[in-house]
């Protein structure tokens, strides 16, 4: 029946395991936060960073990518995403390639 959940157990990870997992995941965050900073001083554009094929931008929110143009807050970004047909949790990586001509036509990039 559907009240009950079907518990996935974790796989256990040795201490050094974990600490690898954890630095990868720093690792990612720092480089996301690196192309979003870079974004926002305008040193690259929203069409290169959806030419790029490595997984920093791939796993990066296109609302997060959006939000950090220079002059797009909350609302203009939103308005973009809601042009372009992209849903606010989609990652750059999920992307089809008439969302992504869309995107770059509706911010004139």
């Amino acid at each position: 029946d559907q009240g009950k959940r079907i518990l996935m157990a974790l796989p256990t990870l040795t201490p050094e395991q974990r600490q690898a997992a954890l630095e990868k995941a720093r690792e990612a965050r720092k480089a996301r936060s690196e192309l979003l900073a870079a974004l926002k001083a305008g040193t690259i554009n929203m069409t290169e960073v959806l030419a790029r094929e490595d997984d920093v931008p791939k796993k990066t929110k296109v609302a997060a990518a959006v939000k950090a143009l220079p002059g797009y807050g909350p609302a203009k970004a939103s308005a973009v995403l809601a042009q372009a047909g992209i849903p606010d949790m989609r990652r750059i990586g999920g992307l089809g390639e008439q969302q992504r001509r869309k995107l770059t036509e509706a911010l004139g990039d």
